[in-house]
């Protein structure tokens, strides 16, 4: 098992960042990123494989209590720097502290500052009524609690995402080494910390750093429970809590955490599943969450979330058409699934309105190469016989991209987000695992990494008839 981030991995994926970018720029001069974003970019990717690489091999002899102290505080400083920088970089461009073409983080302001002067009674019946739906209440909720204590503070609103993302740091940390082991738990806290979409998100206004959060700690309860001998009454309550806290922030989440759960309960192969009829009481416990969910307003958004996928596909589909994308139509569901473990793909043209993609080009390439890991990870999963082992993190990240691919966001870099820890620790997992045989298949993925930037290129330019 390879205890830490190899060099060569690192040196490979920075060279292939650098030769896609230069043949995209230079086929498509005229549409070039800005020097801005092209040096942003480069700052992501050869932070990310560098200090990667550094970091896991500084860190593997540390005792836990440093370890966790390097890998919090080091993501705490680089999300509050971010959060900081970007606030006072949007209030000198767009003259708002808020990002380019910003829509949901001035609506979640507006509403958290109204709600924060108005009584309870008011934001229980706003966020939990029939005004805005219940799978967007959490953030509404969370946010205007944070300016009642707080005031209407945008930057402290950031600052506490940058606070939870490092606290995800360690929970992914703490759940990847009870799962694969405490050389590539620690190599996926180091990942996680580095990861530029991840700090990028701390400097918004979106709920995506709080439902990550949530996410990675109601995933960390699930695989705990399966591993602790002796299990209380809360060992059951808290996940099944944060599994049904997910449904505040998106529909898809929450089914999601259920089904990870419900999964880990019926496959899982860990021992203390097996003791003293824990299982069964579990599949019980389980089969009442789904019969109090069931007659509610969460299993009706469930429902439609379910029967309305195929319409609002089409629907996003002719919208984006609509707007120019004329080749929209064919991101369909069954294109986009084969391919949901290395999307989004990067943005390295300049395209209207695709600032924000543009910011996290770097962060999207990285997922682009490392998907090869996740590849790898799934194939070394069943070859050794361990996949049971795994069913949290995999029936989580598989049942959740599987909704995002077939439905109209399956190219949205921010609705894949939730899935990126899980995707991170199998990133990790993969590492540990190379083989010479594997390792030789990293050549000719690398020649596909290039033909998707190239390819993604022409996607976004030729379908906004700015080629061709």
């Amino acid at each position: 098992m390879i205890p830490y981030f190899p060099k060569q991995i690192g040196n490979r994926a920075i060279a292939v960042y650098l030769v896609s970018l230069a043949t995209v720029s230079i086929a498509f001069l005229s549409y070039s990123m800005p020097i801005g974003y092209i040096a942003l970019g480069c700052m992501w990717v050869l932070g990310f494989f560098l200090l990667v690489y550094q970091c896991s091999l500084n860190w593997r002899t540390a005792s836990d209590k440093v370890y966790v102290r390097n890998i919090f505080y080091t993501a705490l400083a680089l999300r509050i720097i971010w959060v900081i920088v970007s606030y006072f970089f949007y209030i000198s461009v767009t003259g708002v502290p808020f990002e380019f073409g910003a829509a949901d983080s001035q609506a979640y302001h507006a509403d958290a500052e109204w709600l924060a002067d108005s009584p309870w009674s008011v934001t229980w019946a706003y966020l939990f009524g029939n005004y805005i739906g219940i799978s967007d209440s959490g953030f509404n909720f969370i946010l205007s609690l944070i300016y009642r204590i707080f005031g209407p503070s945008i930057i402290i609103a950031r600052f506490i995402n940058a606070i939870l993302s490092a606290l995800t740091c360690i929970l992914v940390y703490k759940m990847s080494s009870r799962t694969f082991g405490e050389e590539v738990g620690r190599m996926a806290g180091i990942m996680m910390v580095f990861m530029p979409n991840l700090i990028i998100y701390c400097g918004y206004t979106l709920k995506e750093s709080v439902m990550i959060f949530l996410v990675v700690a109601c995933l960390n309860r699930i695989e705990y429970l399966t591993h602790h001998q002796r299990t209380t009454l809360w060992d059951i309550i808290l996940p099944s809590l944060l599994a049904g806290s997910l449904f505040l922030f998106r529909t898809a989440i929450g089914s999601a955490a259920v089904f990870a759960f419900a999964s880990t309960i019926l496959v899982s192969s860990a021992p203390s599943m097996k003791r003293g009829g824990k299982r069964i009481a579990l599949i019980a416990w389980g089969i009442l969450a789904l019969l109090v969910f069931g007659g509610g307003t969460l299993a009706t958004e469930v429902e439609s979330l379910w029967e309305g996928r195929n319409e609002n596909q089409s629907n996003r589909r002719l919208e984006q058409t609509l707007r120019g994308n004329r080749w929209a139509q064919y991101a369909t569901g069954a294109v986009m699934a084969p391919m949901v473990f290395v999307l989004p793909f990067a943005t390295m043209v300049d395209t209207e309105g695709q600032e924000g993609q543009q910011a996290k080009s770097g962060g999207n390439y990285i997922r682009n190469f490392m998907g090869f890991f996740t590849i790898l990870a799934i194939y070394e999963a069943f070859r050794r016989k361990r996949w049971r082992d795994f069913v949290p993190i995999g029936a989580f990240v598989i049942s959740y991209l599987g909704v995002v691919s077939m439905s109209a966001f399956a190219g949205s870099e921010r609705f894949l987000l939730p899935g990126l820890p899980c995707l991170i620790m199998m990133w990790a997992y993969g590492v540990s695992t190379l083989r010479a045989n594997t390792y030789r298949l990293l050549t000719p993925w690398c020649f596909v990494v290039v033909a998707m930037e190239v390819a993604w290129a022409v996607f976004k330019l030729g379908s906004r008839s700015l080629i061709f």
